[in-house]
């Protein structure tokens, strides 16, 4: 299959927050072009399109994983919910069983084991010692093979077939967000999936400094003779226009759904329908730490995404010498610089031939990035157009 990256940049502007912080409680940040700038990490926005994925329903509860140390408890309500009538105790034997034969090291933690035996109530399952990653499918596969050796799991286990066979369960099917973001298990590097996206750091266009907020709660049932706070606290924030870029490997991404999850569908199908949520997921999801406190819910000012076959290209370059502002913000000058940094360097790496390019907006202050390529009306039309585009890239002989 030729290679088609997908490279997604947006401009997002958040007012006063602290939606990604560090071990000191203080938003998190980087120096680049020789000032500080804001920072929100990969990490934490990959976690919140996850969530996107599932709280906007972009995509099936089928088509998307769990991630959790609790895989034998998870697994062994898979069999209890199967057809053929199994205790729980029973079924968390089964399922320990069949995690163990996938690779999966299990133990009961000794906390809850000690917790377990001063409280003189049953002894806790057995937990992974790291995040496990399964689609629904394959905690399916596991929980009828687990099924199938009810009788005598442990003896049935041992063969290499059946062996074979729950390595085989745990690394086919995968759902779109294993598929998308990987998967690593130290103790079995057979089953590891390979990420088909990369998510940069986001960064501020400008210099940022952080700022402290100091604030009082007062008791609601002092007496007038009564002053003073009831408590006294600050908390660290800042505000910044952020860009933002993730590079999407479709050929990747394909090979990693293989098959896909459904056996009435072509196989561009599953990769379309991941293409579309992963970009609504990208544009519309938004960390949310300390929201309650902020309140700073914001949609990106500009989205720009590219359909390429040369290697992904980001374009933070833009930004290298930070923007200033003039007192009337920083968005316009970032959308500015951003589609004349966007011009010049496809100009002199990219391939018009078999690149297109759409754009989403708001506002007048991002007209200029109008001109990249064809504009989408609403973010919908824009992952409709991008899947479709993706779809019919991918029907095409090698």
């Amino acid at each position: 299959m030729n290679r088609i990256f997908l490279d997604v940049h947006a401009l997002q502007t958040v007012p006063p927050s602290n939606l990604n912080r560090d071990d000191t409680g203080a938003p998190k940040t980087a120096v680049y072009g020789g000032v500080p700038r804001a920072r929100v990490s990969s990490q934490a926005w990959k976690r919140a399109i996850r969530t996107c994925f599932k709280d906007e329903h972009l995509l099936d509860p089928a088509e998307l994983g769990v991630r959790t140390k609790k895989i034998v408890e998870l697994l062994a309500d898979r069999i209890t919910g199967l057809d053929q009538p199994v205790e729980q105790e029973t079924a968390l034997k089964l399922a320990d069983e069949t995690v163990r034969a996938a690779g999966f090291k299990t133990e009961v933690p000794k906390r809850k084991a000690d917790q377990a035996k001063k409280d003189g109530g049953p002894a806790p399952a057995p937990e992974s010692k790291y995040l496990v990653f399964l689609s629904s499918r394959q905690l399916d596969g596991l929980a009828r093979l687990a099924l199938e050796g009810a009788d005598d799991i442990t003896g049935f286990l041992k063969t290499k077939e059946n062996k074979a066979r729950a390595k085989e369960l745990a690394d086919t099917r995968h759902s779109v967000d294993i598929a998308l973001f990987g998967r690593m298990v130290a103790d079995v590097a057979d089953i590891n999936v390979d990420a088909a996206v990369q998510v940069a750091h986001a960064l501020s266009v400008h210099r940022v400094d952080n700022e402290s907020d100091y604030y009082t709660a007062v008791d609601d049932e002092n007496t007038d003779e009564e002053t003073g706070a009831g408590m006294i606290g600050t908390v660290d924030f800042n505000s910044a226009t952020l860009y933002r870029y993730a590079a999407l490997g479709v050929h990747l991404l394909a090979g990693n759904l293989g098959q896909g999850l459904r056996d009435d569908e072509p196989r561009t199908e599953p990769v379309r329908r991941a293409v579309e949520a992963f970009v609504r997921a990208f544009v519309d999801s938004l960390p949310t730490g300390k929201i309650n406190t902020f309140g700073h819910h914001t949609e990106p000012d500009a989205v720009v995404v590219k359909l390429r076959t040369t290697r992904p290209i980001s374009y933070v370059a833009a930004f290298e010498d930070p923007v200033r502002s003039d007192g009337g913000g920083h968005l316009r000058e970032a959308a500015d610089r951003l589609a004349a940094y966007a011009a010049d360097v496809e100009r002199a790496y990219g391939d018009p031939e078999t690149t297109l390019t759409w754009v989403l907006r708001v506002g007048p202050a991002t007209q200029k990035l109008a001109d990249l390529g064809t504009e989408a009306g609403t973010l919908r039309e824009l992952a409709a157009a991008v899947g479709q585009a993706v779809a019919e890239r991918l029907e095409k002989p090698a």
